[in-house]
């Protein structure tokens, strides 16, 4: 079994973070290892706060599953810090870990910031030349670029931005816009442009969507997958956990992570 490390924040409503990233990597077959970055206050209805861990105990929650486990990918999310995205990336090189999937979480649904403008500088810089792929939405994708990303033709000059940035590819993640009916996702791999098309699901239950993509497509690399047919997996994926989510909860649902398992059962 592969096995994929995640770096991301805690999120107790289960519908986000490293609880989701876990769900979505064991439900594409593979096995899922993290360190907590930080300690959100949230529920479905909105991010209250965050206790953030210091780079020193990232390191020491990173550095015993290095010596124990075999690392096939790796996924990044919530890095609150400066000092811990240097921390993550250090740990990333010195131990040549890849493929790595950046999904760059800087504000959540609700609109809470995660991350300041200085931390989001250092992912950039230390980060995105470490990545097999960047995974931002629409609105995290404006707040790198620096413009306004609102249709395909914004989300593909996004995507070739953050490439010219030095991540060796990126897909801007649509969901959040209305394009048609469709929630469209474009990918641009330093050469050409692939777009992932699913019907518009209308929906509250979409908590946690970003960070089980991100994890999807970091469990597909893992086993193997090319980066277009890992998103492809992944954004049907995704699709078909929003589609069964379970309506738990009073605000922005969690996703049904095993959605499979009920068809089966």
């Amino acid at each position: 079994m592969k096995t994929v490390l995640v770096i991301a924040g805690f999120d107790p409503s289960g519908g986000a973070g490293v609880l989701a990233d876990i769900k979505a990597i064991a439900a594409m077959g593979c096995f899922g290892t993290a360190a907590i970055t930080s300690l959100t206050y949230q529920n479905t209805q909105g991010v209250y706060g965050a206790a953030h861990q210091s780079a020193d105990t990232i390191r020491r929650q990173i550095d015993p599953l290095l010596d124990d486990f075999t690392i096939d990918a790796v996924k990044t999310g919530m890095l609150p810090t400066v000092d811990v995205i240097e921390a993550v990336a250090e740990r990333i090189a010195s131990h040549s870990l890849k493929p790595v999937v950046v999904d760059p979480v800087v504000r959540s649904t609700s609109g809470y910031d995660l991350i300041d403008d200085a931390a989001l500088e250092a992912l950039v810089a230390k980060l995105f030349p470490l990545a097999a792929i960047v995974t931002p939405n629409a609105v995290e994708a404006e707040r790198i670029v620096g413009h306004a990303v609102t249709n395909e033709v914004e989300m593909e000059r996004a995507a070739r931005s953050m490439v010219s940035m030095g991540a060796r590819t990126a897909l801007v993640k649509g969901g959040h816009l209305d394009l048609g009916g469709n929630a469209v996702d474009v990918f641009f791999d330093g050469l050409a442009v692939h777009t992932y098309s699913e019907p518009r699901i209308a929906t509250t239950n979409t908590h946690g969507t970003g960070c089980t993509m991100a994890s999807a497509i970091a469990a597909g690399l893992a086993l193997g997958r090319s980066l277009p047919v890992a998103v492809a997996a992944a954004k049907t994926y995704v699709a078909k956990a929003i589609r069964s989510a379970p309506g738990l909860g009073k605000g922005h649902g969690p996703l049904n992570h095993f959605y499979f398992l009920e068809q089966s059962s």
